[in-house]
């Protein structure tokens, strides 16, 4: 008896360590056999790799490798599998996952030459040799390939280009090899590489992004010197390249979920310092410095971008973000409508503003120039900085001009909110607003402000749709290539905010806490009058409703006769007529609606001072004519071809068939079709906003710059669209009704029963 108990002691606690040896994690390949499930990027050769390791596996395919990855986070894969580079640079941005160390498959990268250029070769090799002696190789892989979070900025190398360029060719989309950063540059291991063996040569380097399977064919016709991209060195492709030696030892590996705990104890840390937002969601302006300063000061935080300052204070105010950089002159304003918010850092750094200009028109520069000294000498300059900057006043000054030297069209923000521009009372108003003014009348031009997205004004002063940039633009190496700037106007500072919530209580800006909570309706009610009467904001939604109707009205007109000249050529016997309808059809439903609307504007018409309205009219009516076309196409010919031979042998000619037998009967085909685009195209103008149109999208926009209320101003703008649409599905339903006999009786018949 006494064995028998001795015998289940251990029995007990032989199960209990194995129950425990059941939490741990998969640390090796030989514990991913017996039928486990493996993630792998649809297209790829990976699952031949799983196959030929794991006959039993069960494979999973999903559209990227970071899709890939996620499952195995999720838990609904035991593995992912594909390059060992790109997977570690996953890993290390995503918390809980591990690379296996041992590989499915060994594998090494090299860059390739022409086959016959040994000296490009030779110079490759050394660099590799040079780097590896020296332990920049090492300081490459510790930037590239980070333990944890993503890779560092790329270093800058100084490339003099004495001796010519080096023409690097690269598929930028295999982070951390070769890829985009947050500033839409190509950067990588890769990369830095090729700037390096440039440097040796004494070459500066030109970069060409093309795709994966066009890099070899651009490097044997001599479109390029020199390729690599995490290309893998194979006896096939030596045959036409040369290759340099292996510098990274690569394969196809295999990424699981590890046992790492969750660090809950960072999970309700306090934000004391800047230095507390290494691992923070930053949100930026598109665009602005501080989308660069936040990229090259914190690689291990993660940007968001946003295209107003409105959408960036509503982000951080809902805790789509942590922190956000923002004016310092235009803080004290925001901090007034925003309770809830504080400043983490009150002067991060500072850039001077000035006002930017077209490289072509230096003489407009140096006017500016003169009139800045001028200003600043008689004091003029000063009472405005007092006014807006340290006095917050709001009133515009009336400015006379003797407009007799044309126009100046100034490109504007009118949402970055005091001291710099906003609307207020349907007037344009701020300290940019009052500068440009000045500035119109001392040259002796009307004024005319055009209001735009702040990634759009270096594209309008580069294609002349503007004549000055007044919108508080520091002054950037980056942007010094595209435009030129006047003389500093300003220097602004740069603090940083955050949620009051989220900062430590010993900070001066989170003092006093979260602001309490109204009750519901009494937060409708101030909504309300903040959003609709003060100010008299209710003007911008008229007026922006107005110019979506005649947007919608007049491009749905163009394009529905548009629409039918196209429908004819599609189906005429002769082919160059129908080859051109069907070319245009294509191109015109391929092209994304914005993208068309940015090149009719910015590029089809850079030269031409056209109302930006009137492209827009253009821009969606050219896209709904394809569509039309093609409803009006299918509705005649879903028609009996019977019905027009009846037509004809009753002595009509194919015009009067056509008008009389075949159209109206087309017509009850085309009108369910036709509501539903037109509908579409009502909604879809609410991107007229990016080439410098207020419509109602854009109307609703600037009054949240002014209110920063997150969801009034956008439910508004949804409940009026909601509304439209409505009033145009009742009325294009009536005239569905008239055309079609049935429908009529039936309704006829339902009324009288009534």
């Amino acid at each position: 008896m006494k064995n028998n108990l001795c015998l289940l002691a251990f029995i007990a606690i032989w199960s209990l360590i194995g129950c425990g040896n059941k939490e741990t994690g998969i640390t090796n390949l030989a514990m991913l056999a017996g039928g486990k499930t493996f993630a792998v990027p649809t297209g790829t050769v990976a699952d031949q790799f799983v196959y030929r390791r794991f006959p039993d596996a069960k494979i999973e395919y999903y559209n990227s490798v970071l899709d890939c990855a996620l499952a195995v986070l999720g838990g609904k894969a035991d593995a992912a599998v594909y390059d060992e580079p790109i997977l570690k640079n996953i890993a290390a941005k995503n918390e809980g996952l591990i690379v296996l160390p041992e590989l499915l498959q060994g594998d090494n990268y090299g860059f390739a030459v022409q086959i016959d250029n040994i000296p490009l070769k030779t110079a490759i090799d050394e660099t590799l040799a040079a780097l590896k002696s020296n332990g920049a190789y090492d300081d490459m892989m510790k930037r590239w390939f980070p333990v944890k979070g993503a890779p560092a900025p790329m270093p800058g190398i100084d490339l003099s280009g004495g001796n010519g360029i080096l023409r690097f060719g690269t598929a930028a989309v295999t982070e951390p090899m070769s890829f985009h950063d947050a500033n839409r540059n190509i950067v990588g291991f890769d990369v830095e590489f090729a700037a390096r063996v440039a440097l040796k040569l004494g070459k500066r380097i030109e970069i060409t992004d093309m795709e994966f399977g066009a890099m070899l064919p651009a490097l044997i016709s001599g479109k390029v010197d020199m390729i690599g991209a995490g290309l893998s060195i194979t006896e096939e492709r030596a045959k036409k390249v040369l290759f340099s030696e292996s510098y990274y030892p690569s394969g196809i590996a295999a990424v699981v979920k590890g046992n790492a705990p969750a660090p809950a104890s960072l999970a309700g840390r306090k934000m004391k310092t800047v230095d507390d937002i290494n691992d923070k969601t930053i949100g930026v302006l598109l665009g602005s410095v501080h989308d660069t300063y936040a990229t090259r000061t914190y690689p291990k935080a993660k940007i968001l971008h946003y295209q107003s300052l409105s959408d960036l204070l509503i982000a951080l105010d809902s805790g789509k973000i942590d922190v956000a950089y923002y004016d310092q002159a235009s803080v004290p304003e925001m901090l007034k409508v925003n309770p809830d918010l504080g400043i983490l850092a009150r002067d991060v750094f500072s850039v001077p503003i000035s006002a930017g200009f077209n490289r072509d028109n230096d003489t407009l520069r140096q006017q500016f120039n003169a009139f800045l000294k001028e200003i600043r000498s008689n004091g003029v300059y000063q009472d405005m900085v007092t006014r807006w900057m340290e006095k917050g006043i709001m009133d515009m000054p009336v400015i006379e001009s003797t407009k007799t030297n044309g126009v100046l069209r100034a490109g504007v923000v009118n949402d970055l909110g005091m001291p710099f521009g906003l609307v207020r009372d349907g007037r344009l108003i701020g300290f940019d607003i009052e500068l440009s003014s000045r500035f119109a009348a001392y040259t002796g031009r009307e004024y005319v402000p055009v209001p735009l997205q702040f990634g759009s004004l270096i594209a309008s002063i580069s294609t002349n749709k503007i004549d000055i940039i007044t919108a508080s633009m520091f002054i950037t190496e980056e942007r010094s290539k595209m435009i030129d700037f006047a003389d500093p106007y300003f220097e602004s500072g740069v603090s940083l905010i955050a949620r009051k919530d989220a900062m430590d209580p010993s900070v001066a800006g989170a003092a006093g806490g979260p602001a309490s909570r109204k009750p519901f309706l009494k937060r409708v009610s101030d909504s309300f009058y903040s959003n609709i009467i003060l100010e008299k904001r209710y003007q911008l939604i008229l007026d922006g409703l107005l110019v979506t109707i005649i947007i919608s009205i007049f491009a749905a007109g163009l394009g529905t006769m548009l629409g039918g000249l196209i429908c004819f050529m599609n189906m005429s016997s002769r082919k160059i007529l129908s080859v051109t309808a069907r070319l245009y059809i294509s191109l015109l439903r391929g092209t994304p609606m914005l993208v068309l609307l940015m090149i009719i504007y910015y590029i089809v018409f850079a030269s031409v001072n056209i109302n930006p309205v009137l492209v827009s009219i253009l821009a969606f009516g050219l896209n709904f004519g394809a569509y039309v076309s093609e409803m009006f196409r299918t509705s005649i010919q879903s028609i009996d071809k019977g019905q027009k031979e009846a037509g004809i042998a009753c002595g009509f000619t194919k015009i009067q068939t056509f008008i009389h037998i075949i159209a109206p009967q087309a017509l009850r085909h085309l009108l369910p079709v036709y509501k539903g685009e037109f509908i579409s195209l009502v909604k879809m103008t609410s991107i007229v906003g990016y080439v410098a149109v207020q419509d109602l999208t854009k109307a609703s926009d600037i009054i949240r710059s002014r209110t920063f209320d997150a969801f009034f101003p956008l439910i508004m703008a949804a409940v009026i669209y909601l509304m439209i649409a409505w009033l145009l599905t009742r009325a294009l339903g009536y005239i569905e009704i008239s055309v079609a006999p049935k429908r009529k009786r039936m309704i006829k018949e339902l009324e009288a029963g009534r």
